[in-house]
């Protein structure tokens, strides 16, 4: 495996290109034109993500089109998140030989690992939790951050960052977020009330934990534990002219805009007819 991987910080972007772009640098990553990746970004509006397979039956759609939130759907699995004051971070590496090539568990416990050192840098105690959930134990909620699975990081028993991974036969995407803070009135619009307990029960934001939290001093101590854990040196670095370029095919094609229409008796996202 390489030993000079990218660190790529592009700021706040539209949620349709935020997926697009992780999409295309996972694509250029998986043929071996790029070197394995980390993408650290935000977002430039609330906006809700979710997961690849997901219902949309599970959201408030009208609220989100009156309130004009974005709805984009994820290339990653889970559940829905509403992106707003926090960062996000996607990773992008080979797994057909490698430190990534033993399968799903064992990735996302090398990736909590690296995470766990950058919150410990910070000065945060957090813990990767190690029990596997499945069934109706992740069904109950709609919310991303409402139930924590295997690799999932976890302070003083709440969940801080939200992850998901998408895997082929030659790379993986994982695609995650850490809250600063979140809104605790939109998590309840969008959801509805009958469907999320209090926030303050199961997630928990580093600037509830560290007020005074320097928002780039947590990305530069993420970039040094990545060096850390996987003895790689990050080069800060802009995506590739191909990458650019597919990305602004998928962002029109795949993931914008957005329309609503019933199959069914589903509601289901799809790209809006060619005007």
């Amino acid at each position: 495996m390489e030993k000079t991987w990218r660190l790529i910080d592009s700021g706040n972007c539209s949620a349709s290109f935020n997926m697009a772009l992780d999409e295309a640098i996972a694509s250029c990553v998986r043929k071996g034109f790029s070197p394995p990746t980390l993408r650290l970004y935000g977002w430039d509006k609330p906006s809700l993500s979710l997961g690849h397979f997901q219902k949309t039956s599970e959201i408030n759609i009208s609220y989100c089109e009156t309130n004009k939130i974005p709805i984009v759907r994820r290339p990653t699995g889970g559940r829905a998140i509403l992106h707003d004051k926090e960062l996000t971070y996607s990773f992008s590496v080979r797994t057909d030989k490698g430190l990534f090539s033993k399968g799903l568990f064992d990735s996302y416990e090398k990736i909590s690992k690296a995470f766990i050192l950058a919150f410990e840098n910070t000065g945060i105690q957090a813990v990767s939790k190690e029990k596997r959930e499945k069934g109706r134990i992740l069904a109950k909620s709609p919310v991303c951050f409402n139930s924590s699975s295997f690799g999932e990081i976890m302070i003083q028993n709440k969940k801080i960052v939200g992850s998901a991974q998408k895997r082929w036969v030659n790379g993986l995407l994982q695609q995650g977020c850490i809250p600063f803070l979140y809104n605790e009135d939109l998590l309840r619009n969008i959801f509805g009330e009958e469907r999320t307990s209090p926030a303050s029960n199961y997630m928990t934001g580093l600037k509830e934990l560290l007020p005074d939290i320097n928002e780039d001093d947590f990305k530069e101590n993420i970039s040094e534990s990545f060096k850390e854990t996987f003895g790689v040196s990050l080069v800060l670095s802009h995506p590739s002219l191909e990458e650019s370029l597919l990305a602004e095919e998928l962002e029109l094609q795949k993931y914008h805009p957005i329309a609503y229409s019933y199959q069914q008796g589903t509601q289901v996202l799809q790209k809006q007819p060619d005007q």
